[in-house]
């Protein structure tokens, strides 16, 4: 199976030099470069994840995606992911397809529950749904990859009947994004749609299981071997120090916040040393530091896709940008090298 690697935003807000957090406007316009720049690079996919909230206005992403489509030749583009529980199945599936159209068959799109859960009370839907809508729609979007006329009914939108749904292009690659949940794995091999592991704490390994499950999930639904893939949180600067310390504050900051709501505990220098460490989840550091890591954790995983979740909110758009060419020249070199 080809061995591809990609970067994940969630389009957090940019800083300055002065630490300075510049505006939507500029934040997204930065966004673009980034794409740019990842396609330059030589990398294979670039992906925006969904977020609704001030310091991450990622709110469509779909739009930006197409910006960079227009500006790039080779690069995948879609999203990381989309909250498809709380948005129409086909509007997503209209957007996605158009994006496809304008990229000339570079669009992908990765669905997901949504673990940041900001779009539920936007779009009026109630969180004690969360499990029924993800099922529903995501058999509904199933069906309009098929393509043709779609006749549909289920509870959380009106039925179709014999539907055209345009555009009319060729099927893009889907993936189920899956945090922890065995239930996600399964359903995402019974769909026949890619897995994508998103590991953003504790050892990496602790996911082998979830790729042995979906393994044995697509031989039992009848499909052939289909991609494995990785998401998780990082940053490469040119020495382990130079990274770790620009990412240290940045990530306190953000998990510190995200804590409160979501149950997180806060980042202490000692867990935060272990995370960036052999056995954590961030891929932080110098390019060899982060490509081993990446080898080490694809072999583990049997995965054949490493997308690293680049940045954290705070830090300069000139640090991102340093961080995505080591990456696109350092590090996946260096991590297709081990793997051969």
């Amino acid at each position: 199976m080809t061995t591809t690697f990609g970067l994940d935003t969630f389009g957090d807000v940019t800083h300055d030099a002065n630490g300075t957090p510049l505006t939507h406007g500029q934040t997204i316009r930065d966004l673009v470069e980034q794409g740019v720049l990842a396609d330059q690079v030589g990398l294979d996919f670039f992906g925006i994840g969904e977020h609704h909230t001030p310091d991450m206005p990622l709110s469509a992403a779909d739009v930006v995606l197409a910006a960079i489509a227009a500006r790039t030749s080779s690069i995948h583009l879609g999203s990381a992911v989309t909250v498809l529980s709380s948005d129409d199945p086909v509007r997503v599936y209209q957007r996605f397809s158009t994006l496809n159209a304008v990229s000339d068959g570079r669009a992908e799109i990765i669905l997901g529950r949504g673990s940041s859960v900001d779009s539920f009370p936007l779009f009026g839907y109630d969180l004690a749904d969360y499990e029924d809508l993800f099922e529903e729609k995501t058999h509904l979007f199933a069906e309009l990859l098929k393509g043709g006329k779609i006749t549909w009914e289920g509870k959380t939108r009106a039925a179709l009947h014999e539907q055209d749904v345009v555009p009319y292009t060729e099927p893009f690659p889907t993936w189920i994004g899956v945090g922890g949940s065995p239930q996600s794995v399964v359903r995402a091999a019974s769909y026949g749609f890619n897995l994508m592991l998103a590991i953003i704490g504790g050892h990496p390994g602790r996911f082998a299981p979830f790729s042995e499950l979906y393994k044995h999930a697509l031989e039992k639904f009848g499909h052939a071997p289909l991609p494995i893939g990785i998401h998780s949180p990082g940053h490469v600067a040119e020495t382990d120090e130079q990274a770790r310390e620009e990412f240290w504050p940045h990530y306190l900051d953000v998990i510190g916040r995200l804590g409160k709501t979501r149950g997180f505990a806060t980042p202490t220098p000692e867990s935060y040393a272990h995370e960036v460490g052999p056995h954590g989840a961030l891929f932080v550091g110098s390019p060899e530091t982060v490509a081993e890591k990446m080898a080490r954790t694809m072999k583990k995983l049997d995965a054949s896709r490493f997308d690293l979740k680049y940045g954290m909110g705070g830090l300069s758009h000139e640090s991102l940008m340093r961080g995505i060419e080591l990456y696109g020249t350092k590090v996946v070199p260096l991590v297709r090298d081990m793997l051969a």
